[in-house]
């Protein structure tokens, strides 16, 4: 039956990067999109899930434990986990399709994301964890709070978020799409989120079947693979390692299908900040007992203390790491002309004012390349996500309305958010072709 953890993981692979289904973006639109429509792929999976989960513990199928809410543990460590998936440029499932599609940036994030879960859980932080995490109530979830069944929480959710799915969908503007054939065209993010949902409720009889009574989960099957790695113990390639493994070789095998796998080596600004963004969401995970899948996708379905708190704690330190670290680049300054030294070279006043000498100014537009006839190239190769977009907006907002951007990439999540931000804000992609394996050419006319 362990074997069946590698199947349903290679589905959740396949199914996260068709999907391009990252948590960290769903959370980051709010406060760097200011919309939500995103986070609803977040709230589609939690609903469907918690349907599923109330089925099949009303049948007898599954019996979820719930531990102790521990709310020192679960506030701090939600953070910073928030914290690390921004520096890491992903969550935990995320990091691991994006290992699978070729970035080795999030490679260093995973490595280290495994190691400092492991000394959370079983290592040299154990003191940490544990010292914290002993802080408890004797709070569980909310349905035994209430003294009502799962029900009466899962399915209003459910019809909320099917409302709020709706409206998005009915207000979404329809954006260039690449002209690819169907199967390799990207799933929608919603059905994505349901399929996700789905999965979630089909791997928790298997994992129970197995001897993991969990659903799916990312921090402590990762954890696992560290600890099997440094000691040699068998016992912990459970359920749980194959499903992450499975998600690992699913991400591939869609990437590789699809043209979206290469390998792209960062500089040494995103390979720092993956090293410590993959700490920071060990240690975060571990302290806040799940990343944004055991807590984020799990634990909200079972309507637990821990896990809506922890989603609100991850969510404020995604919030707060998007305001520190994810804005443009700086703008080059100009390098100052020299200062005349001979009266032939100097310019006086009157020449000015009666214009036979011509100021020179610094350019419009300073981190495009002009290719003439207004139109500018900006070079995003090898900048993750969501770079590419925020440069992209910063550069458009200083060309004229009917200039043109001709943007490349590399960012497998860019082919998504680039061609619907320019759909939401007025502005024409007048072309959107790929330039080879997993590389892209976008051009945005300004509206």
């Amino acid at each position: 039956m362990i074997l069946s953890g590698l199947a349903v993981g290679a589905v959740l692979g396949i199914v996260m990067q068709r999907g391009r289904f990252c948590v960290t973006g769903m959370l980051r639109d709010i406060f760097l999109q200011k919309t939500w429509r995103t986070t609803v792929a977040l709230f589609i999976v939690i609903s469907v899930h918690a349907l599923g989960i109330a089925a099949l513990t009303s049948l007898g199928v599954i019996t979820p434990s719930y531990g102790n809410f521990a709310p020192v543990a679960v506030i701090v460590g939600g953070f910073i986990f928030g914290l690390g998936i921004i520096l890491a440029g992903g969550c935990a499932s995320g990091t691991w399709f994006r290992s699978a599609e070729g970035l080795i940036g999030s490679w260093f994030a995973l490595v280290f994301y495994a190691l400092s879960a492991a000394a959370m859980n079983t290592g040299a932080l154990t003191w940490l964890n544990g010292g914290l995490s002993s802080w408890e109530t004797s709070l569980t979830t909310l349905p035994a709070s209430f003294g009502v069944s799962a029900w009466f929480f899962a399915i209003p959710l459910a019809i909320g978020t099917a409302l709020a799915a709706r409206h998005y969908l009915a207000t979404e503007k329809k954006a260039v799409r690449l002209d690819v054939p169907f199967w390799k065209r990207p799933l929608h993010l919603y059905t994505a989120g349901a399929l996700v949902g789905l999965i979630g409720v089909i791997a928790w009889p298997l994992s129970a079947a197995a001897g993991r009574n969990s659903g799916l989960g990312i921090t402590t099957p990762s954890a696992n693979i560290a600890t099997f790695i440094t000691t040699g113990d068998v016992e912990r390639l459970d359920w749980g390692v194959m499903l992450v493994l499975g998600l690992f070789i699913g991400a591939f095998a869609a990437a590789r299908a699809t043209g979206e796998f290469r390998l792209r080596v960062p500089d040494a600004t995103t390979a720092t900040r993956a090293v410590v963004g993959g700490c920071m969401m060990g240690v975060g995970a571990a302290l806040a007992g799940g990343c944004t899948v055991g807590n984020g996708m799990v634990q909200t379905a079972l309507f637990s203390y821990q896990g809506w708190i922890a989603l609100l704690f991850i969510a404020l330190g995604v919030g707060a790491g998007a305001r520190i670290w994810l804005k443009p680049a700086a703008t080059p300054t100009p390098v100052a002309e020299a200062t005349p030294s001979s009266a032939e070279d100097r310019v006086l006043p009157f020449q000015v004012a009666t214009g036979a000498v011509a100021l020179q100014t610094a350019p419009r537009v300073k981190k495009a390349r002009p290719l003439g006839e207004g139109r500018y190239a900006l070079d995003q190769m090898g900048a993750v996500c969501p770079f590419p977009l925020i440069e992209t907006k910063d550069v458009l907002d200083t060309l004229e309305s009917g200039e043109e951007l001709v943007i490349d990439f590399d960012c497998t999540q860019g082919t998504e958010t680039i061609p619907q931000w320019a759909a939401n804000n007025g502005h024409e992609v007048t072309d959107f072709h790929a330039t080879g394996d997993a590389s892209w050419q976008l051009t945005v006319r300004k509206g």
